[in-house]
């Protein structure tokens, strides 16, 4: 497994190689540190529709069809995606193509023009993706969840923003924005894959600096922490005629420098992760009630939370519910086997390690690290850390965090009344 080598230019750009010898194929990913949660009520969603703009046309490639055409020409792998931390651009391609795409990707990222005909243009396009999410009730259902758990503060809001704000955001607020953000030490560039029949780590990070020698300079805008006042389980059900009810389930948890972060990821792995997972068992070979159920950890710089998602029989909704909860319960009462945990930390070493096989998966495994931390982990690294995790541990944070005050329940599907689900909302 590829080791890293990282190096922070003079403006603070941070660069990240983390080379595989064997490897066909080279990413190149650009990430920012700024979304959704830096933005403000009347511009929500603009870390979005900016990403989108950014691949509209450059200086050098002045629309889009210059962009595409040239990354499709040379097979490449391409997109970009907003979160509530940071924004991503990447292309990955066939490793002879390494300098082109770095530099495509550093000229969108860097020499954006913001055509105001292609932004009212956009805001058509940004509309219709939020109508699509509308009738995904499996994705819309994790926003109704954020909500619930953050209400009105940047953390509950959606990160594609809301139509009317779309439609009114302008040329002057995209500008105004990213010159905020889109900073050269808010920014890292990874590039991760067979690189290094190039000429070498040295030669290719004084191309990447040579790509990144306009980035802006300035000051990084901020974001306000987030606030969490829960005291009492809460419900949000949105209402949708449909075949089976979406729901996500969980509690407040740990943020993504708090040390009891892998006890969390082992937690969610021995409830949601695999066929053989409790919950995958009980839900869905027991009851027969779901084809889909997970649990997840999502862990943010400043608060995170630990969920449980499934679309469930419209008919069973109210036992899944009992039962899921019964599990969590379970495992704060320290009924986990010393074979179960060790379940858990082989199926989540096997599953990094093979997902880690591609240069797209091993860039954002870096990225990922360098924009929220600005320190890295190895692969093998990480899987210590997990395997070090004690049981005792796994129960402490069941205990903490499946607690009445701080557990939430989103659900979208056919029901309207929320009583006889607020009765069995607890531990």
């Amino acid at each position: 497994m590829a080791n890293f080598k990282k190096t922070i230019l003079k403006n603070g750009l941070r660069i990240v190689l983390a080379p595989q010898a064997d490897s066909l194929t080279v990413t190149v990913l650009v990430l920012v540190a700024t979304g959704s949660k830096y933005e403000t009520k009347e511009i929500n969603g603009i870390s979005h529709f900016l990403e989108h703009l950014c691949f509209k046309g450059t200086k050098k490639r002045p629309t889009a069809l210059a962009i595409t055409s040239e990354l499709d020409g040379i097979g490449s792998e391409y997109n970009a995606f907003t979160g509530e931390e940071y924004t991503g651009y990447h292309a990955k391609v066939e490793a002879r193509h390494t300098d082109k795409i770095l530099d495509i990707i550093s000229d969108l990222y860097v020499n954006p023009i913001f055509d105001p005909a292609e932004i009212e243009k956009e805001k058509g396009v940004i509309i219709e993706e939020l109508n699509m999410y509308e009738d995904l009730p499996m994705r819309k259902v994790q926003e109704v969840f954020t909500e619930l758990l953050y209400g009105d503060q940047p953390a509950g809001w959606p990160i594609g923003g809301r139509k009317e704000i779309i439609q009114k955001i302008a040329h002057d607020d995209i500008i105004k924005y990213r010159s905020r953000h889109y900073v050269a030490n808010s920014t890292a560039v990874i590039v991760s894959g067979g690189f290094s029949a190039k000429g070498g780590e040295k030669l290719l990070v004084s191309k990447i600096e040579k790509s990144f020698k306009n980035v802006l300079i300035g000051k990084k805008g901020t974001k306000i922490k987030t606030q969490i006042n829960q005291t009492r389980p809460a419900v949000s059900i949105q209402y949708k005629e449909s075949d089976q009810a979406h729901l996500v389930l969980g509690c407040h948890a740990y943020d993504i420098f708090d040390r009891r972060r892998h006890a969390l990821m082992l937690l969610a792995d021995i409830l949601g992760g695999g066929m053989s997972s409790r919950l995958f068992q009980r839900v869905r070979e027991q009851m027969g009630a779901a084809y889909y159920v997970k649990a997840d950890p999502e862990l943010h710089t400043d608060h995170g939370y630990f969920a449980v998602s499934a679309g469930v029989d419209n008919q069973k909704l109210l036992p899944v519910i009992k039962a899921i909860l019964e599990e969590l319960a379970k495992i704060g009462q320290g009924l986990i086997s010393d074979k179960e945990l060790k379940r858990a930390k082989d199926h989540l070493s096997g599953g990094l390690i093979i997902g880690l096989e591609t240069s797209d998966a091993l860039a954002m495994f870096y990225g990922g690290q360098e924009i929220f931390k600005r320190e890295l982990m190895t692969p093998r690294e990480l899987l210590k850390k997990i395997d070090s995790v004690a049981k005792k541990e796994v129960v402490a944070a069941a205990k903490d965090i499946f607690q009445n005050s701080k557990l939430n329940l989103a659900l979208i599907g056919p029901h309207k009344n929320s009583k006889d689900i607020e009765k069995i909302l607890r531990f």
